[in-house]
């Protein structure tokens, strides 16, 4: 009996979502919840320099969740409003230490393809880095699979290493 009220059920399942519109398929869907954070500690200014990376997508789903605000970073008339809320998140989720905690000011962010790159650098000079310890928590609101990245550079060295959520700290000596 299954039999026979199966396979019409199938058919029925694969013609209604062949003639269904595909709204969800304008979104890109990628099954990875990754985010990359790159420090470079630039000799010549003293400074370190910070580009974080995530999906847009998940990006603007997490800051919905975290401040129940309209978002939406590829509108020019909201880029004001949310370079307000990239800052606040990405102050709320990222912290380095270099000796003592590095005071980071946020210069922007941009959207590359389906990516956003948020930018920040260090708000002070900072004697010869030694060793870097990173706290990073980017879209541990949103996702228990999130894996960020790290990639930490100084003089010329580069340390990467990956994060499985719930694990946020790194530490790197150079």
């Amino acid at each position: 009996m299954w039999a026979l009220i199966s396979k019409p059920l199938l058919y029925c399942y694969i013609i209604g979502n062949a003639l269904l519109p595909a709204k969800h398929a304008v979104k890109a869907f990628h099954p990875i919840h990754v985010s990359t954070t790159n420090i470079e500690y630039n000799k010549q200014d003293s400074k370190l320099e910070v580009i974080c990376t995530i999906f847009t997508d998940d990006f603007e789903a997490a800051l919905v969740k975290q401040y129940h605000s309209k978002t939406d970073l590829n509108k020019a008339d909201m880029h004001a409003a949310m370079d307000a809320l990239v800052k606040k998140y990405v102050a709320e989720h990222l912290q380095i230490k270099a000796g003592t905690v590095v005071s980071l000011n946020y210069l922007g962010f941009e959207i590359n393809r389906e990516a956003t790159d948020i930018y920040l650098e260090s708000a002070d000079k900072l004697p010869a880095v030694k060793k870097v310890d990173v706290d990073v928590s980017l879209l541990h609101n949103l996702f228990d699979d999130q894996i960020n990245i790290v990639h930490i550079t100084v003089n010329g060295v580069r340390k990467s290493e990956k994060l499985d959520y719930p694990d946020k700290r790194v530490s790197q000596v150079f």
